[in-house]
């Protein structure tokens, strides 16, 4: 069993703020692991997986049953009963129970806590396994890009019961797992929508284009955009707005943000990622994905810029008053482009960095790095 010292170590920074502690993240990606791993050493734990008929029959009457327990009392899958939440509160303010609660559609829970347990909950966004968190070239390491991060994909025994897992997650998730959220949408449209978001991987979703290839109006594709970003499937990233005499553009980005899960929706198979059209486009995914979340709890913001005349940063990340570029080129000898001194020039980037998968890290010019993903972190 892998451990995650750092998600370890953030759960127990939570509980000695607050009372309860949400850890958020797609289905399936450890999140029931890592509380267990959180739980092994406490004395007094009590587990509630609401997805067991059992323990939900268990918990029809909270009040009966939860005041009796002392220590840590873990809810895993706490989006199937949000009605629990004001009991909780009460709990919190009455006793001193400790929640750690696990979910997997991060918007409508934060909306439901936020009213009931402002002040009490801290949260905690656990995603798939990430690159960073394996020793460099070991073989999680070398895996990660090609079958993503989540831990029964990554973990397994070969190449073709990974991509059976991932075959699996997404038929599960379309036909089960949104309904069990209550998001109720056709799976055949969210499946032609999730393929067609694949192919844009890494570019500006054309919502008029979606629009008319799933018949359905723009602001249904909106919702269920947000909805698969919500359910932690994609991500949207914004475009940063500098105060130029420049059009710049000014709609987001849309990634698959598992490189497993996006492999799977365009059918592409270890044999032949590095034939594939794509592979400029999943490698960018990746890395973006892989350095968004290692600076995740840092109180950094990200976005990508762009320009209508065609000067682009792939990711922009502000830190105070610190804003760091990133580019990332499939490359061995990436060159410098007009564009990154444009983007160094009109942004005042501190510092330029060119992300590739190659093993060396150089300076290439003024301001302008050439590094391996490693070396990022």
């Amino acid at each position: 069993m892998i451990k995650r010292n750092y998600y370890l170590n953030q759960i127990q920074e939570g509980f000695e703020m607050h009372s309860v502690c949400a850890i958020l993240g797609p289905r399936q990606c450890g999140k029931t692991t890592l509380a267990k791993q959180y739980s092994a050493n406490l004395d007094q734990v009590h587990f509630f997986d609401l997805e067991n008929p059992q323990d939900l029959s268990a918990l029809e009457s909270p009040s009966l049953i939860l005041p009796k327990f002392k220590g840590l009392v873990v809810l895993d899958e706490i989006q199937r009963r949000p009605d629990l939440f004001p009991y909780l509160r009460y709990l919190t303010d009455n006793s001193d129970l400790k929640f750690l609660v696990l979910g997997s559609a991060s918007q409508d829970l934060i909306n439901q806590t936020s009213e009931t347990l402002a002040g009490r909950i801290s949260y905690l966004e656990l995603p798939p396994f990430q690159f960073n968190e394996f020793e460099k070239d070991s073989n999680e390491n070398n895996n990660i890009w090609i079958r993503g991060g989540f831990p029964k994909s990554l973990l397994a025994k070969n190449i073709n019961l990974s991509e059976k897992w991932r075959f699996n997650y997404i038929k599960t998730f379309l036909e089960r797992d949104l309904s069990m959220m209550g998001i109720q949408i056709v799976p055949n449209n969210m499946r032609r929508l999730w393929n067609m978001i694949a192919h844009y991987h890494g570019q500006i979703a054309n919502i008029a284009e979606l629009s008319r290839t799933i018949d359905k109006t723009n602001k249904t594709i909106k919702r269920y955009l947000d909805i698969l970003e919500g359910c932690f499937m994609i991500r949207q990233l914004k475009p940063w707005h500098e105060n130029l005499a420049k059009r710049q553009v000014k709609r987001a980005k849309i990634y698959i943000r598992d490189s497993g899960i996006l492999h799977s929706l365009l059918n592409i198979s270890d044999d032949n990622l590095y034939k594939h059209p794509k592979l400029g486009a999943s490698w960018e995914g990746f890395a973006l994905e892989s350095i968004i979340q290692a600076n995740e709890q840092s109180l950094s913001e990200f976005y990508f810029w762009g320009t209508e005349a065609g000067a682009e940063l792939d990711l922009l990340i502000i830190k105070g008053s610190k804003r760091i570029g990133f580019e990332f080129k499939h490359s061995d000898q990436p060159k410098v482009t007009k564009s990154m001194h444009i983007a160094i020039e009109d942004l005042k980037l501190d510092e330029l960095n060119i992300i590739t998968p190659g093993k060396n890290s150089y300076q290439i010019a003024e301001k302008i790095f050439v590094k391996n993903l490693s070396d990022t972190f």
